[in-house]
């Protein structure tokens, strides 16, 4: 069960999650979309492939959403939280309930509807995505959304963990996705610069030398997704290519 589904980060782990066997489900907002997702997914993998329309943002969607994908896959055993509102520019601080509640909340509406069937059968994974603002300041919204995602994770993971189910967070940090992109031109417009030489100054920044792609941030997550890391329980992983400088320890 992949939030967020239908583009991006979503969409690459959906893709590297079917590549790797598993059944997937593609959840947006936008039903039809996720639907065409998964059509093409399915017919590029040959793997169980569905879209699901669901607004992560209300209970009774959720509830919804959950019951259908129980319904045609049998069942949920990973559970990739990435849903969240597309900001691709800095975001005002007067939207930081509804962030809160698509993001924070609604990773925990999900975790709930999909954790006890995770627990019944022993075994499980939910893999919410954060994002490097949590450990950056320059955008409040952006910081205590992905500091409270952080924090929901460890939680979760103390509960579950000793029935089999991990937890675990990843923050990406800039990611050449079409709203990655956006935000990268936004900031560029503000500063008077190319979107060009903004992608430089990120890339300077970054240890490998480059922005990471969708597919390499998904690369980590189908590894979260699987039994051999069941050594990684509440704690994050950056996957950003590597800030130069801070040590975090």
């Amino acid at each position: 069960m992949v939030t967020g589904g239908s583009r991006g980060i979503g969409l690459a782990v959906g893709t590297a999650l079917a590549r790797e066997g598993a059944a997937v489900a593609l959840v947006g907002r936008d039903g039809r979309a996720a639907q065409e997702q998964a059509a093409k997914l399915a017919d590029a993998t040959g793997a169980r492939v569905i879209g699901i329309a669901a607004d992560t943002g209300d209970d009774a969607s959720v509830a919804v959403m959950a019951a259908v994908a129980e319904e045609r896959l049998g069942g949920v055993d990973i559970l990739v939280n990435n849903a969240a509102r597309t900001n691709p520019g800095v975001i005002p601080e007067s939207a930081l309930e509804e962030e809160i509640n698509v993001k924070v909340r609604g990773y925990l509406r999900c975790a709930r509807s999909f954790a006890p069937g995770m627990v019944d059968r022993g075994w499980g994974r939910i893999i919410n995505i954060g994002g490097t603002a949590a450990r950056r300041t320059g955008s409040v919204v952006g910081s205590v959304r992905n500091v409270a995602v952080a924090a929901l994770t460890k939680n979760l993971a103390d509960e579950l963990g000793p029935q089999g189910v991990n937890v675990t967070v990843v923050h990406p940090g800039a990611t050449s996705t079409e709203t990655g992109t956006k935000a990268l031109a936004a900031t560029a417009a503000a500063r008077g610069l190319t979107l060009e030489e903004v992608q430089r100054e990120f890339a300077a920044s970054i240890s490998i030398g480059r922005i990471v792609t969708p597919d390499e941030v998904a690369a980590v997550v189908a590894f979260l997704a699987s039994p051999l890391s069941v050594a990684l329980n509440g704690d994050p992983l950056i996957a950003s290519g590597g800030a130069l400088g801070p040590i975090y320890y």
